[in-house]
C-alpha cells in the first residue's frame, strides 16, 4: 500500500519499505520521451531525473504530480505497475 512519509512516496510490501519501482523510467520508455526532455520541462537537473528513474532518490508527492502533468497521463501510473488483462 501507499503511504506518504515526509513528502516522499514510499510503497510498503509485506512489511517491508521499498521506495519506487522504477515506474518513472517505464513509463518515460513507453511514451518515448527522454530524461533531458523531462528535465527541461520540469526545470530540473537532468542528473535529479536519472536518480528518479534510477530510484536512488524519490521526487515528492507534489512534483510526481507535475511529471504526470507534464506527460499527460494519471499520476497513479507513475506509482502502480498495471495490472495485465487476463
Amino acid at each position: 500500500y501507499l503511504y506518504e512519509k515526509s513528502k516522499y512516496l514510499c510503497l510498503k510490501y509485506k512489511g517491508v519499505e521499498q521506495k519506487g519501482n522504477k515506474r518513472i523510467r517505464v513509463v518515460l520508455a513507453e511514451l518515448n520521451v527522454k530524461n533531458k526532455w523531462l528535465a527541461d520541462k520540469l526545470n530540473k537537473n537532468q542528473s535529479t531525473i536519472s536518480l528518479w528513474c534510477n530510484n536512488e532518490r524519490q521526487p515528492s508527492l507534489e512534483t510526481l504530480t507535475e511529471i504526470a502533468s507534464v506527460l499527460n497521463i494519471d499520476v497513479r501510473e507513475l506509482i502502480a505497475t498495471p495490472k495485465e488483462d487476463k
